[in-house]
């Protein structure tokens, strides 16, 4: 996939709503090569997604071996909007807590004394923190109004050709 292509689904209205959210899975492969997905708070920042771990989190160890990571991020409504995207990780382990790793989490719906009660609890507990972040080299769309699945698409053409016999 080119990067404009990238570029252009990441800028649409819809997925630009999602990358908005609070939560995406993240789909790596484990150490013991079992598949491994798992909810994680992240951010967009307009080219990357950014996600925070912990330094002793066991899914950095298989990210360094292999670094080939699936997102998904979507809605819970009927019809569901889907933004699915692959990239490789890059981990970029920093000191403290990263900017973005209270601004993904600036979005649950906190008082201003339950927020402060929680930054100090992040800032007590840890000294350091890993950024994991993924470049798309991959991206589609699904909305069920202007894109399908591909194996929907795929019926569908199925049962057109069905028809015009």
């Amino acid at each position: 996939m080119q990067p404009t292509e990238i570029t252009e689904i990441l800028n649409r209205p819809i997925s630009q709503e999602l990358l908005a959210r609070d939560l995406t899975r993240l789909a790596y492969v484990a150490q013991d090569g079992t598949p491994r997905s798992i909810p994680i708070a992240f951010t967009w920042n307009g080219s990357e997604v950014v996600l925070c771990t912990s330094k002793n989190a066991p899914k950095l160890p298989a990210l360094r071996e292999n670094p080939a990571v699936a997102l998904t991020i979507d809605t819970e409504v009927h019809p569901p909007k889907i933004l699915l995207i692959r990239g490789r990780a890059e981990l970029d382990v920093v000191d403290g807590i990263p900017d973005e790793y209270l601004q993904m989490n600036g979005s649950y719906e906190m008082t201003p004394e339950q927020r402060i009660e929680w930054e100090a609890e992040v800032r007590s507990l840890y000294e350091g923190m890993v950024r994991i972040v993924v470049t798309p080299t991959w991206a589609k769309l699904i909305d069920f109004e202007t894109t399908l699945p591909t194996a929907v698409e795929e019926l569908i053409r199925q049962r057109a050709e069905r028809q015009r016999v």
